[in-house]
């Protein structure tokens, strides 16, 4: 089964970019893996995920409600689509995903979503806050122990 883990992010602003450590983290322990790391969001998805049997991403969310570098585990249909297809701006990977599947996509039959509490994503700044960054080194272990990586 081939695997895909795409991280998620901004890197240059804080809490953003924790998606995209965790990949990075993700493949220093298992070069194997194949990573990719995208600021991209939408339609644009389509073109990375496509082909792959499994597909893991990872990414920050802001609810308001959890601490930060708390991790939420999703899976694909846990997100609600959005069915408006009048602009390609601001497809959610849901969205994406059903689009690709109903153009005939080969899309990934299996997909884990990890999403992770933020606490700032407005500041300039290459490294996470610090209650994120302390729990990069958790996560990549639970995602490794709950994907079997």
């Amino acid at each position: 089964m081939n695997t895909l883990i795409l991280g998620i992010g901004n890197l240059i602003l804080t809490d953003d970019g924790v998606g995209i450590k965790i990949a990075q983290r993700l493949k220093e322990e298992r070069p194997e893996l194949e990573v990719v790391e995208t600021g991209e969001a939408g339609l644009t998805l389509l073109d990375l995920i496509v082909g792959y049997d499994r597909l893991i991403i990872i990414d920050s969310i802001k609810t308001g409600q959890g601490k930060p570098g708390q991790v939420y585990k999703l899976e694909l249909e846990d997100l609600k689509p959005a069915m408006d297809f009048s602009s390609s701006h601001g497809i959610d990977i849901a969205t994406a995903f059903k689009l690709g599947q109903s153009l005939g996509y080969r899309m990934p039959k299996s997909v884990s979503i990890y999403a992770v509490e933020m606490k700032d994503n407005t500041t300039f700044g290459e490294r996470c806050t610090e209650e994120v960054e302390e729990r990069i080194p958790f996560i990549v272990q639970q995602i490794i122990d709950e994907e079997k990586l």
